[in-house]
């Protein structure tokens, strides 16, 4: 019984290469770290595609991943025994924004560098790399200036729109392009503009212009494809 509490308290290092607080520092360390990331990613996230179980995935990760880094230390045997365990893997869950992906290489490499004893180092990048993602959340880095939405109404299907609407669009919209036209039932045409007002316009007033020429049908404005994730 000795024996084996002076192994656990020493670390056992020369069987598996690190001891308990080494593995317990590693958990710990990378935990808090991925916990940070976790925090500036559902405090920069824009669109309706967030999740929680994603947020999760990204903790949970991080830590496995310094754990894995601790077992398989400097020895090849075991990082090829773990590269041939994770190839039977297949992930079917496809990763909507491309900026998650980004997420879960960071926690990957923080995981790695706690799990290689890199400590100091993986709290930098975590503090960097989150100052860096406030930086380009706050001050919109990339983000156009314009703003695109979408315009969904119903016609008369007897309705000539490209000439009904053309005085409407000149004197409301900066641009306008026609993305769909489809027939709907009751011989009405439905409608699908992507446009981008003017500076100052009354969006209600242009509704109502628009409901007026279509006879009282449904308008509607949606927000452009860059504005939110689905």
């Amino acid at each position: 019984m000795d024996e084996f509490i002076k192994q656990i308290t020493a670390g056992s290092a020369t069987s598996t290469g690190f001891g308990i607080w080494e593995t317990l520092a590693a958990l710990v360390l990378s935990f808090v770290l991925c916990l940070i990331v976790a925090y500036f990613y559902r405090q920069t996230h824009r669109g309706l595609s967030y999740s929680v179980s994603f947020v999760h995935a990204m903790i949970i990760l991080g830590v496995t991943v310094s754990v894995i880094m601790l077992i398989i230390g400097s020895n090849i045997a075991r990082a090829f025994t773990l590269v041939g365990a994770l190839s039977i893997i297949r992930f079917r869950n496809p990763v909507k924004d491309s900026r998650d992906v980004a997420f879960i290489f960071l926690v990957m490499a923080i995981g790695m560098a706690v799990g290689t004893g890199f400590y100091l180092t993986a709290l930098l990048f975590t503090i960097v790399i989150c100052a860096i993602v406030y930086f380009l959340s706050r001050f919109q880095i990339g983000a156009t200036m314009s703003r695109e939405v979408l315009l969904k109404l119903l016609a008369p299907g007897s309705l000539d729109y490209h000439a009904a609407f053309g005085d409407i669009f000149f004197r409301q919209l900066r641009d306008h392009a026609l993305l769909s036209v489809e027939t709907v039932e009751g011989g009405a045409v439905e409608l699908i503009y992507s446009v981008e007002f003017k500076p100052g316009v009354d969006e209600a007033a242009f509704l109502s212009e628009l409901r007026a020429v279509t006879g009282g049908r449904k308008v509607a404005l949606l927000t452009g494809q860059e504005n939110i994730d689905v």
